[in-house]
């Protein structure tokens, strides 16, 4: 009997939550007054499945995201949220990952290997080729490796090459060669994509920055050159900051670019980064509400008195 209570007490407070839940996200889209939400999504290979875990917390929470702009593997989690992809689906299909699903040693002059595979990879979460038949607007940034800048690929076009672009590890991945660029990972340029939302028209952009790790010694030379690319990263982790409204910084420093089999404490990480900051993403969605405007008769009338 007392398992029975339990089981129906629980089914109760389940229906209620997911109620409210649908009940802040209806009332979040149909607001004229709430500003623009836009999440911007660091790279950092495997630690990236955290970003799943801040998605979670935001779904469960009721915190609404109109745009997503990504790095590296910030804009493969953004491709596969904005397809309309489930979380669920996006968990198994990381916890089961491997190299060889979205790159193939290939030595060259430009690197070791080619991440071509990374279009079919991408067909695991969704069938979705095209920026402009994504469910939520999404940037991807890429850097131009002979001009030194970030480029914005969004509103319409294929996903892969922007995608593969965004994803190729300089010395690791060769470059992609697309629209008269040479491509390479967005991370060089764009560490916190916050651009892409501003670009998208983005009123309150809240980032998701994963720190490196250091601990251990390096076993391979993509330890190595991974290595490297982090001690660059720790220096460069300033700038961006005073154009965000909220950072969200999952504790992923424990793990390893290729850490997919712990999937599920990474994702666990980014659920309790994003707990921690649900009251400062409300208080500036908050700030940054638009005023009630008053009614067309009563701002008649006050022209007439």
């Amino acid at each position: 009997m007392a398992e029975e209570k339990n089981a129906s007490a629980q089914s109760v407070l389940r229906s209620a939550r997911e109620w409210l839940r649908a009940f802040s996200n209806g009332f979040a889209e149909k607001d004229p007054r709430r500003p623009r939400v836009g999440l911007a999504l660091a790279g950092g290979f495997a630690r990236g499945i955290a970003h799943i875990g801040v998605l979670r917390v935001f779904r469960e929470a009721g915190i609404p995201v109109d745009m997503v702009a990504g790095t590296s593997v910030g804009a493969l989690i953004g491709a596969a949220y904005c397809s309309g992809a489930s979380l669920e689906t996006m968990e198994t299909v990381a916890s089961a990952t491997k190299f060889g699903d979205f790159g193939r040693w290939s030595p060259s002059w430009l690197g070791l290997a080619t991440n071509q595979r990374l279009e079919q990879f991408l067909a695991k979460f969704t069938s979705t080729t095209q920026f402009e038949d994504l469910k939520t607007p999404l940037a991807i940034a890429a850097t131009d490796i002979n001009a030194g800048l970030p480029v914005y690929y969004y509103r319409k076009g294929p996903l892969g090459p922007p995608l593969r672009a965004s994803c190729a590890y300089p010395g690791l991945f060769a470059p992609i060669q697309y629209e008269g660029r040479t491509l390479v990972d967005g991370f060089l340029t764009a560490l916190v994509p916050y651009e892409g939302l501003l670009l998208m028209g983005a009123e309150i952009v809240i980032a998701v920055y994963l720190e490196p790790g250091m601990s251990g010694e390096p076993r391979t030379f993509t330890d190595i050159l991974s290595r490297s690319f982090n001690v660059i990263q720790k220096h460069a982790d300033l700038e961006w900051r005073q154009y965000v409204d909220v950072v969200i910084e999952p504790d992923v420093t424990s793990f390893v670019w290729d850490d997919f089999s712990k999937t599920r404490d990474m994702i666990h990480a980014g659920e309790e980064a994003a707990m921690k900051t649900l009251p400062a993403i409300r208080a500036a969605m908050e700030a940054k509400r638009k005023p009630l405007e008053e009614p067309a008769e009563e701002r008649e009338q006050q022209g007439d008195g």
